[in-house]
């Protein structure tokens, strides 16, 4: 087996890292998942690592536990970046056309690009993707790919997203430890758009979001281009908190609680339906409404889903995305979920999960799972690029300036094409 076969994705979670190695077969449209690893790590907090240790321990059990399923050995990987700490901002890039007939070549978008990161960037900060939207060749706007055409003046409408320099530089140093090579690091909402929205979801208009363990990410698409992406400081963690408060009872006994008797509609509980502690943990004791869970349960999610929603109005967006809103992550196995985000939103609503797999595929089918399955994605269309295989389609430059990847300034690396 071909190390060039092999694909491995690790999201690093606030709760979880789960790490997906799979293999491609020339003769299947789809890879195949071989391995499947996770592990609870407690070195990350809100998206931002507190735990160098504990962080690469964690890396290393959930590559571990891979591994062994898949019987390869991994010693490098497309990695999830997120936190509260990212940032975007919109940019234009202008250029003149180079050659003398006026015919756009791979050089002049690539140069356009390039000039669309020429941005004031704090000393702290630095470019993680610059994501181009639309070109202009002169009078004619709204171009999708410029290759081939005629014109003088190119322009680009990109969007720059940042990520903190210090967090950047720690994520890496745990998988120094960890033995393992990061190859690229990719925002994680929008790896999880890559394995859960289709083309026509993302050309009416859509939006994702992941609510994570310590954050929710939220990426808006339409016709087919990111239009926003922010992630907040509030996730399925707070939740369980919420319900350790309320119940008066550990952390470990409240997230059982939520993933065993959880429910974010109260109406659909009874008032009378309670929950034996001392059945959860002997060392507890007493009985609790489930209904009483179920109200702390939708109290933080409406403090959520309303923030998404502020997100929305910002953009124009409120109530007026077609395809409606796909929820991912651990906080969207919960009962009654996708009915409060139809309420609070005004959108059509429902649980994503990974598409387009093979082999294990019982053990990714859920949407904790979408991020990791996408940084495969991400991984198998960027294999593709360095093959010469669709290169001129290509929508996206990636930049890691710290010595992750290339930079900008010098060679320019495809990464495959980011809308489908």
């Amino acid at each position: 087996m071909s190390s060039r076969d092999i694909i491995v994705g690790i999201d690093v979670g606030s709760s979880n890292v789960r790490t997906v190695v799979a293999q491609v077969f020339p003769e299947e449209a789809n890879p195949r998942i071989i391995g499947v690893g996770t592990a609870f790590s407690n070195g990350v907090r809100k998206g931002i690592i507190v735990d160098l240790e504990e962080t690469a321990r964690a890396i290393n059990e959930s590559v571990e536990q891979a591994e062994r399923t898949a019987g390869v050995n991994v010693n490098q990987a497309i990695v999830s970046i997120g936190g509260s700490h990212i940032t975007s901002q919109n940019s234009k890039g202008v250029i003149a056309v180079g050659r003398a007939d006026g015919e756009v070549t791979e050089d002049d978008i690539a140069r356009v690009i390039n000039a669309a990161q020429a941005i004031s960037i704090p000393a702290n900060k630095e470019i993680i993707h610059i994501i181009p939207e639309n070109y202009a060749l002169d009078d004619n706007k709204s171009i999708k790919d410029p290759l081939g055409m005629n014109g003088v003046r190119l322009e680009v409408d990109a969007m720059i997203i940042e990520g903190s320099t210090p967090f950047i530089k720690n994520l890496t140093k745990c998988f120094d430890q960890a033995g393992i090579s990061a190859r690229d690091f990719v925002l994680a909402p929008l790896a999880a758009a890559k394995s859960t929205l289709t083309k026509r979801q993302k050309e009416l208009g859509v939006v994702l979001i992941d609510i994570g363990g310590g954050t929710t990410s939220v990426a808006v698409f339409e016709e087919n281009d990111l239009l926003h992406a922010t992630i907040l400081p509030v996730g399925g963690n707070h939740i369980t908190n919420d319900i350790a408060i309320g119940l008066r009872t550990s952390i470990d006994v409240a997230e059982k609680v939520k993933l065993e008797y959880g429910n974010a509609s109260p109406r659909e509980i009874g008032k009378k339906e309670e929950i034996n502690l001392a059945e959860i943990d002997s060392q507890e004791e007493g009985i609790v409404s489930r209904y009483h869970v179920a109200e702390i349960i939708e109290a933080r999610l409406e403090e959520i889903l309303t923030l998404v929603n502020k997100e929305l109005k910002s953009i124009g967006r409120e109530k007026l995305l077609p395809a409606g809103a796909v929820i991912v992550g651990g906080t969207a196995k919960l009962p009654g979920v996708v009915d409060l985000t139809k309420n609070i939103l005004g959108l059509p609503a429902q649980a994503g999960f990974p598409m387009q797999l093979s082999g294990l595929i019982d053990q990714v089918d859920e949407p904790t799972y979408v991020t990791a399955v996408g940084l495969i994605m991400w991984g198998l269309e960027n294999a593709a690029v360095k093959s010469g295989a669709g290169l001129i389609k290509n929508k996206l430059i990636d930049n890691f300036s710290s010595g992750m990847g290339t930079s900008l300034g010098g060679m320019k690396k495809w990464l495959g094409k980011f809308l489908p």
